[in-house]
């Protein structure tokens, strides 16, 4: 990317687990950051002395159409690390499509500005999500799993209507926008970066004989493809997987 330390990046989901670890990433290679929060209260105090950090309170689903617009405007991308609280109203209780439908108004947003460069869209997703643009290998067992997931858990639905929406609606043509879905394995804690692989495709079954992937090692590969125009080149469009090397 050039002139990177000019850029600025949107994140949502910047106080979660993840989300917090990308703004870190990002700040650390110069660029700029816009984190949109609930509540100021879940961004770590480090982030408040950055003076290359913009905390915008609310949600990206109670902000009307030109507060987004503005929010989204002059930015080489937006990366989402939402997900749903693992509680049983996080779970089950509403907002039921939160990351589909986060995606849907900040790629909307994005379009209405019109941007004279394709804005890079990253989303942080999971490997029991299936590429339906390519042929993967799901054993039968999986299938039947999955089928449960999609009737009992509806953050699993919103993860895969929300990587649909990317491959479907804004697919690989859309003049104003780029996407890359990130599929990640059973997240771990870890304080540093460590090897990591990334393939197109799980190598392992996501339900029995899941690998893992430390939620550093996703906010470095998500920072790395904003950054890195030959990375982006190498999976725009793609759900690459990332599993962490000890695990793969």
């Amino acid at each position: 990317m050039s002139n990177s330390s000019a850029a600025t990046v949107l994140v949502v989901g910047a106080s979660g687990a993840t989300g917090r670890l990308l703004v870190q990433q990002l700040l650390d290679r110069g660029l700029n950051v816009k984190a949109i929060v609930r509540s100021p209260n879940g961004v770590p105090g480090i982030f408040t002395s950055q003076g290359r950090l913009a905390v915008i309170q609310g949600s990206v689903l109670d902000l009307n159409d030109a507060d987004l617009a503005e929010h989204v405007a002059g930015c080489v991308a937006v990366a989402s690390c939402l997900g749903h609280n693992l509680t049983f109203r996080g779970i089950y209780g509403p907002p039921h499509r939160l990351v589909t439908d986060t995606a849907r108004r900040l790629c909307q947003a994005i379009q209405q500005n019109n941007p004279p460069q394709p804005v890079k869209y990253v989303l942080m997703n999971t490997t029991g999500n299936s590429n339906r643009d390519i042929q993967e290998r799901t054993s039968f067992g999986q299938k039947i799993v999955i089928g449960l997931l999609r009737l009992l858990l509806p953050p699993h639905v919103d993860n895969e209507k929300a990587a649909d929406y990317l491959r479907v609606q804004v697919g690989q043509k859309d003049e104003a926008i780029q996407w890359v879905a990130v599929r990640a394995d059973n997240l771990i804690d870890e304080t540093q970066v460590t090897g990591y692989d990334v393939v197109p495709s799980p190598t392992r079954s996501a339900i029995f004989d899941a690998g893992q992937t430390s939620r550093i090692n996703v906010a470095h590969f998500m920072a790395d493809l904003i950054v890195d125009d030959s990375l982006w080149v190498q999976w725009k469009g793609q759900m690459p997987v990332i599993y962490n090397q000890a695990s793969a």
